[in-house]
C-alpha cells in the first residue's frame, strides 16, 4: 500500500519533474521576500488596504485547504496504514504535532531587535522615526535571522505539497508568496534608514527568503528515502497544523494592524471561495 494514496493523481513524489516543479514553487514562493524589499525602496507610498486584504487572502486559502484538502489526504493515508481508529488519532496528532513545531520555532526567534511581523510601511524610511539608526539596523539583521528560520518549515510544507498534487501546493506556494512580501519589507525599511543602501537592504531581505527552498531541499534529502503513505500522511497532517497557526498567530494579526478588520475578513473569505472554487474545478 505504501505510496498508493499519494500516488492516486499520478503525482508520486520521486519523479524528477515532480521534484523541479516542487523546488521551483518552493524558490518563488521564498523569494517574494524581494518583492516585498522592492516595493518599500522602489515606492514612494504603501497601500495597506491591499496588504490588509492580501494578507486576510493569504490567511483564508491556508485555512480552508488546511481543513479541507491536507487533513483529509492526511487521514486517508494513516487511515490505511493504521485503520480507522489508529488513522484518526495519528491525524489529529500530527496536526498538533505540527503547531507544537512552528510555535517552538516562534520561541526560538532572538524577540530583541523588533516582531519580523510587524506592520512595517515605506513611509518609515521619510526620517521621521524616532529610533536610533544603529537600533534599526540591528531591528533588520533580527528580523531577517528571524524570517530565514521561521522559513524552514514553510519551505518543507510548500515542498511537500507540491510534490503529492499540484492543485494544493499551487494555491498553498501563492499563499506563502503573499505572506512572505511584508516580511521582505520588515527587513527591507529598517536596514535602508540605517544604511541608506537600497542594495544591501534588498540583499539582506532577498537571502532572508532564500531559507525556504533551502529547508525544502534538506527536508527531502533527510526524508526522501522513507517517502510512502505513513510519512506523507504525518507530513501532511503537520503542514495543516503549521498552516492554521501561521494564519492565525501571523496573517491574521497583521492584515488587521494594516487596515480595518472587515477588510481582512473579506480577504480571508475571499481566499477561501477562490480555494473552494479551485478544488471544485480539478476535482
Amino acid at each position: 500500500m505504501e505510496g498508493q494514496i499519494f500516488a492516486k493523481k499520478g503525482a508520486f513524489p520521486l519523479h524528477w519533474t515532480n521534484l523541479a516543479f516542487a523546488f521551483g514553487l518552493t524558490l518563488l514562493a521564498g523569494l517574494s521576500t524581494g518583492i516585498g524589499s522592492a516595493l518599500a525602496l522602489l515606492t514612494k507610498k504603501t497601500s495597506p488596504k491591499l496588504l490588509s486584504v492580501a494578507l486576510g487572502f493569504s490567511a483564508g486559502v491556508m485555512i480552508y485547504v488546511s481543513f479541507v484538502e491536507i487533513l483529509k489526504k492526511a487521514g486517508e493515508a494513516l487511515t490505511a496504514a493504521y485503520g480507522e481508529k489508529g488513522g484518526a488519532w495519528a491525524t489529529a496528532g500530527g496536526f498538533f504535532l505540527g503547531i507544537l513545531i512552528i510555535s517552538a520555532i516562534d520561541k526560538l526567534i532572538p524577540e530583541h531587535g523588533g516582531n519580523p511581523h510587524e506592520a512595517h510601511t515605506v513611509e518609515e524610511m521619510d526620517g521621521k522615526s524616532e529610533t536610533h539608526k544603529s537600533n534599526l539596523m540591528r531591528m533588520g539583521v533580527f528580523t531577517a535571522l528571524a524570517i530565514a528560520i521561521h522559513n524552514f518549515p514553510e519551505g518543507l510544507a510548500t515542498f511537500t505539497a507540491a510534490l503529492s498534487d499540484h492543485s494544493i501546493g499551487i494555491p498553498i506556494a501563492v499563499a506563502i508568496a503573499i505572506h512572505n512580501i511584508p516580511e521582505g519589507i520588515a527587513v527591507a525599511v529598517p536596514v535602508f534608514y540605517a544604511t541608506q543602501s537600497r542594495r544591501k537592504a534588498f540583499r539582506l531581505s532577498f537571502l532572508s527568503g532564500l531559507s525556504e527552498p533551502l529547508g525544502a531541499v534538506l527536508g527531502y534529502l533527510l526524508l526522501y528515502r522513507f517517502f510512502g503513505d505513513k510519512l506523507f500522511g504525518f507530513i501532511f497532517a503537520g503542514v495543516a497544523g503549521i498552516m492554521v497557526y501561521i494564519s492565525l498567530d501571523e496573517l491574521l494579526p497583521s492584515a488587521r494592524e494594516y487596515g480595518e478588520h472587515h477588510l481582512a475578513i473579506y480577504g480571508l473569505v475571499a481566499g477561501m471561495a477562490v480555494m473552494a472554487l479551485s478544488l471544485l474545478l480539478v476535482a
